[in-house]
């Protein structure tokens, strides 16, 4: 009996110790910013929470949130190290279940809003978080913009509506789910489950100028047009393309990267593309003829670090994590998060 304890309690320990190493590399969350378009990268992780999953994260121009679990922070982004107070967000979603409570950064202010269609607004001088469009409130939402001239769009699993009288009243414009949008120049372009869409009527009317049997995972305004992360069952990876005709035409600009489900990104600083993938940060000077990296992957950042796979193991249950970047005024932000995120 002794010869036994003496052989497992051996191996007992040793598992325990590896399972102790992956809940400390879980609570690891690290966030780096780089002033010099993305060629070096700084840690200010000094004053962040004790995470146990990846947070998530918002870059405004002048203001930062970060989302862990239910609780909400805030900074200010022109300080050399950010510095975290918790902001009172009510109906704060739990990160663990659907999509969390985001925040958005519009012409009249800051919102927030979660899956439920929650929607708030903060007041400047208060402090505080006040319900938006009270009025009018769907479950599954994925987005919210305000354009220029003040007309609101709010996308959902099931949609896409639109306000003209400041959240008064509403209309359904397009049916499908819609996953963001943006504006540049008169022109909206849309992400949904069919690919990428586009208006150039205020969102009266849409049509489809990406649809290959895909996602349309993420949309950017870039220096003269757009930039667009995409998905195709066909191949199962994402695409990175560009548009610089208004979104009419997309060119692929993705051929010096390697081919993965869980690019997480692609942000223009300067004359700079920045792309979040896998294999770590890349940059591109020649609009994405040529990529060069920036920052190693997240699995390659400690060399001390082993990835330790016991038999019961397999490999979809360790997906990994990708850089995700953020632009706040000419500051690059960069946070891990679950690949394919």
């Amino acid at each position: 009996m002794m010869k036994r304890l003496f052989v497992y309690v051996p191996v007992i320990l040793l598992v325990l110790f590896l399972l102790n190493s992956f809940v400390i590399k879980e609570k690891e969350n690290t966030l780096y910013k780089s002033t010099d378009g993305g060629q070096t990268w700084q840690d200010v992780s000094a004053g962040l929470p004790e995470i146990e999953r990846s947070a998530n994260f918002f870059a405004g121009q002048s203001d930062l949130y970060l989302q862990e679990k239910n609780v909400v922070y805030h900074s200010k982004s022109n300080l050399k190290t950010p510095v975290w107070e918790k902001e009172n967000v009510p109906d704060v979603q739990s990160s663990s279940s659907r999509p969390p409570t985001a925040i958005v950064f519009n012409r009249s202010g800051v919102m927030a809003y979660n899956y439920q269609g929650q929607i708030y607004q903060k007041s400047p001088d208060a402090e505080t978080w006040a319900p938006a469009f009270a009025n009018f409130r769907k479950p599954s939402m994925r987005t919210l913009l305000e354009t220029a001239d003040g007309t609101i769009f709010l996308g959902y699993d099931h949609g896409l509506y639109r306000s003209t009288d400041k959240g008064n009243n509403w209309t359904q414009i397009q049916k499908g789910t819609v996953f963001n949008i943006v504006e540049s120049d008169g022109v909206l372009i849309a992400t949904g489950g069919k690919g990428i869409m586009r208006s150039t009527d205020n969102g009266e009317h849409w049509h489809w100028v990406i649809s290959e049997g895909g996602v349309g995972i993420g949309i950017e305004r870039i220096d003269g047009g757009f930039a667009a992360i995409t998905y195709s069952t066909k191949t199962e990876s994402r695409r990175i393309r560009t548009s610089m005709d208004g979104g009419k035409t997309w060119q692929a600009i993705d051929a010096g990267l390697r081919p993965s489900p869980s690019i997480s990104s692609i942000k223009q600083m300067g004359k700079y593309l920045i792309s979040g993938h896998p294999d770590g940060i890349f940059r591109s000077a020649d609009k994405g003829k040529t990529w060069n990296s920036v920052h190693p992957a997240v699995d390659k950042m400690d060399s001390n670090a082993f990835k330790f796979v016991l038999p019961w193991d397999k490999p979809s249950d360790q997906p990994g994590k990708v850089f995700k970047i953020f632009v706040s005024g000419k500051t690059l932000y960069t946070v891990a998060v679950s690949a394919g995120c």
